[in-house]
């Protein structure tokens, strides 16, 4: 990677996140957490170099990798894991708003910002896996985003900041519990978790990274409408993390049906938003709507 790195004179870009992943065996890991067969079909952001996305190819039927930086673009769109294609017309690029891309069977890179991509991109994921090593700059948004979609993926296999990680994984009264938990465990349960050292990417980081496994709940527990007030809920809740849940609430809804709604679930008046499980929050969002 470095000697890749080297002889194409790349200057690597700390705003990017461009904290490549080497290690071999972290790498397998991955890819184990996410368990693919042929008939899956995966998403990955921020191959970098392609050192996942090759894995994935080998494992998987379909896989599209989303890559912000034209230069690696570049590089992987002339390596082995993807023979060039022409760009498209530019009205097509208009069209589907691709700013170009490389393919060839089961295989597809995309030259876009990912967030933005899937923002406009409305589309069904949820015969998809998304299996990557995030960018730290955008891995909450990106996770939060696919995590909130109407047809979210079936899995979602993501190497980020430990501390980002830790916030996935938590559990009501952990120090880490809080707004981003909620987001994300409303539709997704987290099932594995493992640390990567720093000394298994290059540019080392500064930060300890971690591997998090998150599979999409078998139901959707809330309508659109519900989901909407479940948000609305948990920012209100956690917007002052000290003060007493109810108190915050009562900015946006009348306290006596604030009042009946806490004393139905059994939730004391003077709770925090951090002892509260994503099931109270689940059942307060009904109430409300």
């Amino acid at each position: 990677m470095k000697q890749i790195i080297a002889q194409c004179g790349l200057r690597l870009t700390k705003s990017l996140g461009q904290n490549f992943l080497h290690d071999a065996n972290q790498l397998r890991r991955i890819v184990a957490a996410a368990d693919l067969s042929r008939a899956d079909k995966v998403l990955e952001i921020g191959p970098g170099l392609g050192p996942l996305t090759e894995l994935l190819r080998d494992r998987a039927g379909e896989v599209l990798a989303i890559e912000k930086d034209a230069r690696l673009v570049e590089l992987l769109a002339n390596s082995k894991a993807s023979s060039p294609q022409p760009s498209p017309p530019e009205e097509e690029r208009e069209k589907t708003g691709a700013r170009g891309q490389a393919s060839r069977a089961g295989f597809t890179l995309l030259h876009e910002d990912a967030l933005k991509f899937l923002k406009r991109e409305l589309r069904d994921w949820s015969e998809w896996k998304v299996v990557s090593n995030l960018p730290y700059s955008v891995a909450s948004p990106i996770v939060v985003e696919l995590a909130q979609a109407q047809c979210g993926p079936e899995r979602m296999v993501v190497t980020l900041q430990i501390e980002v990680a830790r916030r996935l994984m938590a559990a009501p009264d952990d120090a880490d519990y809080g707004l981003l938990t909620l987001l994300v465990q409303l539709n997704y349960e987290p099932k594995q978790f493992f640390k990567i050292p720093a000394s298994c990417f290059f540019p080392e980081p500064d930060v300890d990274s971690a591997c998090v496994c998150l599979v999409r709940r078998p139901q959707a527990v809330l309508s659109a409408a519900q989901k909407t007030i479940f948000v609305k809920v948990v920012k209100r809740s956690f917007s002052q993390r000290r003060k007493m849940m109810l108190k915050l609430l009562k900015e946006d809804w009348l306290a006596e049906k604030l009042a009946r709604v806490f004393e139905e679930l059994k939730i004391p008046p003077q709770t925090r938003a951090e002892t509260v499980s994503v099931e109270q929050f689940v059942r307060v969002a009904q109430m409300l709507g």
